[in-house]
């Protein structure tokens, strides 16, 4: 799954990344969380690409309150195209979320026989670099005409580095299969919903202040020990929704 990401790459970084016309206006980040507002790539009216935010945890079309959106931040790939939830979005709104990193947590015991407790991991790529997860996006409207623009994060099955963390992992596009996983008149994406590949991938354990959505700064990324003394101002890990189990 994703229930966490971070983005701190430079605008002009994402700019060229995602190849967008002109450095966009983004902060960076280093705890995002559901219900935030996400920067995510997408075509345009224009056939450009252009970078907006949208609210992460999907809302769709037929939902009669658009707090749904809060167990609807993930978006399993093996059944994109039947859900009701995703499939409109997954024919014809695909996007891109950059991110630097995500986060998963890995039971860990501190000693023999002790209860294992849940340590946060920062997963990203192994030489640094910014990559896109594939997201789907939808537009609500309520009857009173609010308008509620939100995304989500599809899934898939774990490669065989992140399978000891989580069986599931975020989808990440190659930078080579951006044109087509964006384009709405391309239907056959279907293959690009995969593991990545696990030897492009690395993780490192981080601390477990990243638990709380009240810490976002740059030390959050730092690798620590893995098994880090517990502090007095940790909160549990973060619960992420089983979509599949709503649907």
């Amino acid at each position: 799954m994703c229930g966490r990401y971070e983005l701190h790459s430079s605008p002009a970084a994402i700019a060229l990344a995602f190849g967008l016309a002109h450095p966009p206006y983004v902060d960076p980040h280093y705890n995002i969380a559901p219900t935030n507002d996400v920067p995510i790539v997408r075509v345009g009216n224009d056939g450009q690409r252009e970078l907006v935010r949208m609210r992460w945890g999907l809302v769709p079309r037929w939902a009669k309150d658009p707090s749904i959106g809060a167990r609807m931040i993930n978006a399993r790939g093996e059944t994109l195209a039947e859900k009701q939830s995703f499939r409109t979005g997954y024919r014809r709104h695909r996007c891109l979320l950059p991110a630097d990193g995500f986060y998963e947590w890995r039971a860990v015991a501190r000693t023999p026989g002790e209860t294992p407790r849940r340590h946060p991991q920062h997963i990203g790529m192994a030489d640094g670099s910014l990559f896109g997860l594939a997201g789907i996006y939808e537009r609500w409207l309520s009857e009173q005409g609010e308008v509620v623009d939100s995304c989500a994060i599809v899934t898939t099955e774990a490669n065989a580095l992140l399978m000891p963390i989580h069986d599931r992992m975020p989808v990440i596009i190659a930078p080579e299969h951006y044109v087509r996983w964006l384009d709405p008149a391309n239907a056959e994406v279907a293959d690009l919903i995969a593991p990545y590949p696990p030897d492009a991938m690395a993780y490192h354990p981080v601390s477990t202040r990243v638990n709380s959505v009240r810490h976002d700064d740059p030390s959050l990324i730092e690798s620590v020990a893995a098994l880090e003394p517990e502090s007095s101002d940790d909160e549990p890990p973060p619960h992420t929704p089983e979509q599949e189990s709503l649907f």
